[in-house]
């Protein structure tokens, strides 16, 4: 049954139709469109909210447009009949030149016809819209923006887009704080949203407690838009400051244990914060079998996996075993797509964890799911070997070095070190390097060979 679109306002009728063309073409451009290699047959509104009257010097909407197009690749979510995507376009009589990496194109008809339909984030009146909204908790047709009850929005922080490519948009307010602005947007409750309120609660230091967050209410159903955090001035991403230290040559083996522990930290307040769950026979086999799933169509679709996919089958198989023999695991809630790039060190030295949405290309239930610790633990140890085989400078052993350091750190403060379930690890290991082998195919092909270097590896398992 297709959705009936939301006016959450008095915007001007036929928006969309007039901005069909243009998003066309460049909505696929943009770093953070999921259906790559896919024309866009079509697009249909969700909801529109005018934020600037249409009629103004500089007009503001914001859409919720989904995005149609032909074929569903292996792994997507077939039960939407298209990526639904917030948009927040500008228009205006002409576009000035700093404007111009903003460009969506020069609108010929419909309500806006004659003018200049940009991306807005680029623009500082429309990000500041957003933190004026924030900071009176406004409520603006079904958009809804709320604050933290102890957090001070002060007015006339100078907002600026970040130009790094990621999968969603941050504007940085002042060197205070950081609204991140989700892309490709799905209803419920969102773990990038979810997690650091709970991680607040508990007092939990690792991670930045949310300031305010952005949400729409259509149809009875809640859509988490965006989420304020404070800003880290002067922190570095782990995934800088580990080619920083390969390109002088030198070990990041302090860093990884360092990070090791602050990872373990931040899973022991989750298991406080959020239930667990026992992982029995049944659903460890359910486990072994989804990673046995994926294994497979990604052999089908990477023809350079299928001479390793019987070696690598047995990881997943291994597992099952122990499952059938009794053994259990813990499950709780984790980050989902834990890499270097996800964690900040900040000018003291110490370790922050953001960006808890997990992988986005998989349904919000399933990213929602408690899982094993040992997933994000994978996650990490697969970053280590990207960031080795990304140096101009290859470093003899760094790799191996960081993984046996972080997972020495995460023991000093989680209690458990990882490699005591090295049946378990592999099987995450494997199936986070198959999801590599699959992602870099079709986005990275010249990626391709960091991946299938740990798939040689890990289809010859270490002796017990």
């Amino acid at each position: 049954m297709p959705e009936a679109v939301i006016r959450t306002d008095a915007g001007p009728p036929g928006l969309l139709a007039s901005l069909d063309p243009l998003l066309r073409q460049w909505l696929p451009r943009q770093r953070w469109f999921a259906g790559k290699g896919r024309p866009v047959t079509g697009l249909s509104l969700v909801a529109a909210t005018e934020l600037l009257p249409a009629d103004s010097r500089l007009g503001l909407h914001h859409l919720l447009v989904r995005a149609h197009q032909q074929g569903v690749p292996a792994g997507a979510a077939a039960e939407q009949p298209g990526d639904c995507y917030q948009l927040l376009i500008g228009t205006r009589e002409a576009l000035p030149p700093r404007l111009a990496p903003a460009l969506i194109g020069h609108v010929t008809e419909g309500p806006v016809a004659g003018r200049t339909a940009y991306d807005a984030l680029h623009d500082t009146r429309p990000a500041e819209v957003l933190l004026e909204a924030l900071r009176t908790r406004a409520r603006i047709g079904g958009l809804r923006f709320e604050r933290a009850a102890e957090t001070d929005l002060r007015a006339g922080l100078v907002p600026r887009l970040m130009t790094a490519e990621q999968s969603n948009s941050s504007v940085v307010y002042g060197d205070t704080f950081i609204l991140k602005l989700l892309r490709r947007i799905v209803p419920g409750v969102n773990p990038d949203l979810e997690l650091p309120l709970a991680l607040a609660r508990e007092g939990c230091p690792r991670v930045p407690a949310p300031a305010g967050w952005m949400v729409a209410d259509l149809a009875g159903r809640s859509w988490v838009l965006g989420v304020l955090q404070p800003y880290l001035q002067g922190a570095t991403d782990g995934w800088e400051l580990a080619l920083r230290e390969l390109a002088k040559g030198e070990d990041f083996v302090a860093e990884a244990r360092a990070l090791g522990r602050a990872t373990a930290e931040v899973h022991t307040a989750l298991a406080r914060a959020l239930p667990t769950v026992t992982l029995g026979q049944a659903q460890t086999r359910q486990l072994a079998e989804g990673m046995t799933e994926r294994l497979e169509e990604t052999a089908r679709a990477v023809p350079l996996l299928r001479p390793y996919a019987p070696a690598l089958r047995t990881a997943f198989t291994a597992l099952a075993d122990l499952a059938a023999e009794g053994l259990t695991w813990t499950a709780q809630r984790v980050h989902g797509d834990l890499h270097l790039g996800q964690c900040l060190r900040s000018p003291d030295g110490e370790w922050s964890l953001i960006d808890f949405e997990g992988e986005p290309a998989k349904p919000l239930a399933e990213r929602r799911l408690p899982q094993p610790a040992v997933r994000d633990v994978a996650g990490m140890l697969r970053s280590f070997d990207y960031a080795a085989h990304s140096a101009e400078v290859r470093v003899p052993g760094w790799a191996e070095s960081c993984r046996a350091a972080y997972c020495t750190g995460y023991a000093e403060a989680g209690g458990r070190d990882p490699r005591t379930d090295p049946v378990l690890l592999r099987a995450y290991e494997t199936d986070k390097a198959v999801y590599e082998v699959l992602y870099e195919a079709r986005h990275r092909p010249d990626w391709l060979p960091v991946p299938l270097a740990a798939v040689r590896r890990l289809s010859v398992p270490e002796p017990a």
